[in-house]
Parts: structure tokens; sequence; C-alpha cells
């Protein structure tokens, strides 16, 4: 006796063969494209595991360009962070708390960065901190701190490109806290800034968490802003991304070896977001 279909008619054996078929025919129409897309990214990263020399990895990463310039991104993505910590997370809650047209209107400013092309963002930077530029032309008059071309220039470049990055995970992470928890700590007599010490940011940890990893990360391998606005000097705005252009041109396999070290550490910061991101 064949069981009744949805409609009351009884579904037959064919029926029901026609049917899976239809659905092996679907997913592979589907299997095709997502396969090829899938490729398109690792196709790239398989090409640099098989274009490295292993045998002078460790020779070409000691070469006496590489130090300068893994300390230099080492110190400005750690300052770069620390920023996004003190201006990044106090903007992040306000942004979780903020409603109506305004609060749209200045994500939709800080994401601007985002989408932004690296090259133009580094020239916004020299036209509002250059010598003639909007902030940069006072500072310059007034206290004689020149800013662009400067291991300072990196880091305001990385912060202007991390911090969006920072602050949409975060403010994310506080949006999903329980307003009745803020609410309560309030009723009970604890200060705004009390309330985002000790209650908002342990229970957003783990999108601080993420949102530092990312920002960490993008900064890490910003490359456009930095070259445009703070040069690429070695031993003084020369970071890891731009030495690995350099060394393109006269030394490919030590460029290899550098991006190889950038590859290993984006794959350390995917595991590290393993349980919040990556399903």
């Amino acid at each position: 006796m064949t069981a009744p279909a949805p409609g009351g008619a009884p579904t037959t054996g064919s029926g029901r063969a026609a049917g899976a078929s239809r659905v092996r025919l679907s997913r592979t129409v589907l299997l095709v494209p997502a396969a090829l897309g899938f490729l398109l990214v690792v196709l790239p990263l398989l090409g640099l595991l098989a274009g490295t020399e292993w045998d002078g990895l460790l020779t070409r990463l000691a070469d006496p360009d590489v130090r300068p310039a893994l300390r230099l991104s080492v110190v400005t993505t750690l300052a770069t962070v620390a920023v996004c910590w003190l201006l990044g997370t106090p903007l992040a809650w306000l942004l979780s708390r903020a409603e109506g047209r305004t609060a749209t209107w200045l994500r939709a400013v800080l994401t601007v960065p985002v989408v932004l092309p690296p090259v133009v963002g580094g020239v916004a930077l020299l036209l509002a901190y250059g010598r003639r530029g909007l902030v940069g032309e006072p500072l310059l008059e007034v206290f004689g701190l020149r800013i662009p071309f400067t291991p300072f220039a990196v880091v305001l470049a990385q912060v202007f490109v991390s911090l969006p990055f920072y602050v949409l995970a975060v403010e994310g992470a506080m949006r999903g806290i329980d307003r009745r928890l803020l609410d309560v700590s309030a009723t009970l007599g604890a200060r705004p800034f009390r309330v985002l010490t000790r209650v908002a940011l342990p229970l957003a940890a783990p999108g601080i968490a993420s949102g530092t990893a990312l920002a960490w990360a993008r900064a890490l391998g910003e490359f456009g802003a930095t070259i445009t606005f703070a040069g690429n000097f070695a031993g003084e705005t020369q970071t890891t991304s731009l030495l690995v252009y350099v060394k393109l041109q006269d030394d490919p396999q030590t460029a290899v070896a550098l991006s190889l070290l950038l590859l290993v550490v984006a794959v350390a910061v995917l595991g590290l977001l393993r349980g919040r991101w990556v399903r």
C-alpha cells in the first residue's frame, strides 16, 4: 500500500524515484559552481605552498630586512589594538544603545573604511593629517609635529582600516546582551560606566576577543593606506606587507617565505575565531 502524499493522493514508488532524481540533479547543479568558488579561494593558497622552497625557508626569514619589518609590524599592530580597545569599546557601547536615524548614519559612516579602496584611504589620511591637511597643518605650525611618513602614520593608517571591524564585532556582541540585566544593574544604583565595565564587558567578552583578532589581522595585512600615507622606508615605516611587495621584485623566494608566514598567522586567527564565526 502506498503512503498518502500531503495533498491526500498516494505516492507511488516511481514518484518517489522521480523526486529523488530531481533532488540529486539539483544538488549537482549547485555543486559545480560551489566547487568552482571554493577552488578560486583554495588554489592560490595551494600555489603558495607549492611554490615555497622549504629547504631555505628559515634562511630567507633570517634576511636582515625581515626582522625590522616584523618588529615594526608587531609594535604597530599592538598599538592599533590598544587604540581600538580604548576608543572603539566606548563607541561600540554607545552605538549598541543608540536607536534612530542618527545611529544608522553613524554606523554607515563608520563602515566606509571597510569598503573604501585602501589607496583612497591613504589619500584621505594625507589630506587630513598631511602638512597642509585639515589637522596636520595646525599640528605642524603649533607643535612642530609631522605625522606622514613616520611610524605614527603607520599606526594611524592601521587604526583607520581596523577600527570599524572591531567596533562592528563588539557592537553586535553588546546588542546581544539581555537588556534586562543592564536595566537591573542601573536600578540597583550602578552608574553607566560601572554597568559597562562590570556587566556589559564581561558578557560581551567573546565579541571583544573576536573584534580584537579581526582588527589585529586587518592591521597586519594593511598595505594600500600605509604605503600612501606612511611610505615604505626600511626600518622606519616598512611593515611586513610592504616588505613582501619589495622582495617580490628582487628576491621572490623571500617574498614567498614572508607570505607563507602571514598565511600561517591568518590561519591562526581563524582558529581563534572558530567557535564564533566558523560553524
